[in-house]
């Protein structure tokens, strides 16, 4: 399917960080880690993930972790969450209501970052045909609408539906490169602190909603050194990418 990067959607390109701080916009590129469309370090959100041609490699979101690879703290524990049939497999371009159905859908296992996934009101292959999509490492939620009509998935793993209520044993720690997690099923609410980040380039968003729409996020963040961050009970999502692994405090 060719390389992946990231399209501005929209008249925002990059994270809007939500409450007193004002929007900032800009994003790594895929091939170079340049940043554009902004003034500071701000990593894009999935409502203004590209799509570009290239070499084969793909850009990564405002999600994704910065240049470099960090450790990670193995003791950083995943939800026991039971894996479902799957739903459709992690390439192609599938028909809304033909070959899948409207509904929550998660995958699991991606760690490279080439994970690109799409939900497009066509199948014209055009930049404004895209209604949403992202680049990922690690697990990723995406809800598509009665109303999508097409959801393209490159380089990710088998996707499988999930209920509309968070189910499993949440976790009280999570990975800096994790992705998205439910909140009360993959992982516990309340006050999480990450250490050690340096570059910047730490997202984490609380959301509403797997729509990826820029409406769906409560709140978030570009941090350089220590995070902390409350996810509140009513939250149902929590993304994380670029940072050290996250252990709640309270």
């Amino acid at each position: 399917m060719g390389a992946k990067g990231k399209i501005v959607l929209g008249v925002v390109a990059g994270v809007v960080v939500i409450g007193a701080v004002s929007a900032n916009s800009n994003g790594s590129n895929g091939s170079n880690n340049g940043k554009h469309g902004g003034s500071t370090a701000a990593k894009g959100s999935s409502a203004s993930a590209e799509r570009g041609s290239g070499s084969g490699s793909k850009s990564k979101d405002g999600a994704g972790a910065g240049a470099g690879t960090k450790s990670k703290d193995k003791s950083a524990t995943k939800a026991d969450t039971p894996r479902k049939k799957a739903a459709l497999a992690g390439d192609g371009d599938f028909q809304v209501g033909t070959d899948i159905k409207p509904g929550t859908y998660r995958t699991t296992g991606n760690t490279d970052s080439l994970c690109y996934w799409e939900r497009a009101k066509d199948a014209s292959g055009e930049m404004d045909s895209i209604i949403a999509n992202d680049n990922v490492t690690g697990t990723s939620y995406v809800t598509i609408q009665a109303g999508d009509k097409l959801f393209r998935s490159s380089g990710c793993g088998d996707w499988e539906a999930v209920g509309t209520k968070a189910s499993g044993t949440p976790a009280t720690r999570m990975e800096g490169d994790g992705g998205m997690h439910r909140v009360g099923g993959d992982i516990a609410p309340g006050t999480y602190r990450s250490t050690g980040n340096s570059d910047g380039l730490c997202y984490w968003e609380r959301s509403k909603d797997a729509s990826h729409s820029l409406d769906s996020i409560i709140a978030n963040n570009n941090v350089s050194g220590t995070a902390v961050v409350t996810i509140a009970p009513g939250d149902t999502y929590f993304k994380t990418s670029g940072c050290e692994d996250w252990k709640k405090t309270g």
